[in-house]
């Protein structure tokens, strides 16, 4: 089966699997001469306890984000990538990337780590890979650390 996607978006967080699930985007992204979007969503769920004593983690947040991303452009163009675009969004990653990022980038393939930062989240309401697998409206590679 010879599947040619169009639009890729990998979603990263700063974890060794996102660091793969780029290098993996990025291959099939030069193999299809694919749009590559890297994605990283802040999850706003903790910022309502945390922001009466500290206005500026949201701040933080999207420095930390922008800085991210940077590095990863800055990696996928080095690699050969011709179209790269970086897309923060605030929310809930398990939902904003499948519902919100993949339906405005039309994209036909996801990318990401399976296990990520959040070890808590995981293990309270399970993974934010699972909730891409589940929502999104495209394929879905999941990338372990082996």
């Amino acid at each position: 089966m010879n599947v040619n996607y169009q639009n890729i978006i990998v979603a990263v967080d700063g974890s060794e699997e996102a660091d793969k699930a780029l290098k993996k985007a990025v291959t099939i992204a030069k193999e299809n001469n694919s749009n590559l979007i890297i994605a990283h969503v802040i999850d706003t769920r903790s910022f309502a306890t945390v922001a009466a004593y500290d206005q500026s983690i949201a701040a933080k947040s999207d420095e930390f984000a922008n800085e991210l991303l940077d590095k990863y452009v800055t990696e996928a163009t080095t690699a050969g990538v011709q179209n790269v675009v970086k897309a923060i969004e605030f929310g809930s990653p398990r939902a904003v990337v499948p519902r919100e990022i993949a339906k405005k980038y039309a994209a036909d393939l996801i990318v990401c780590g399976a296990t990520g930062l959040n070890a808590v989240e995981r293990f309270i309401i399970g993974s934010v890979s699972e909730g891409i697998t589940r929502n999104a409206p495209c394929d879905v590679l999941i990338v372990r650390n082996s």
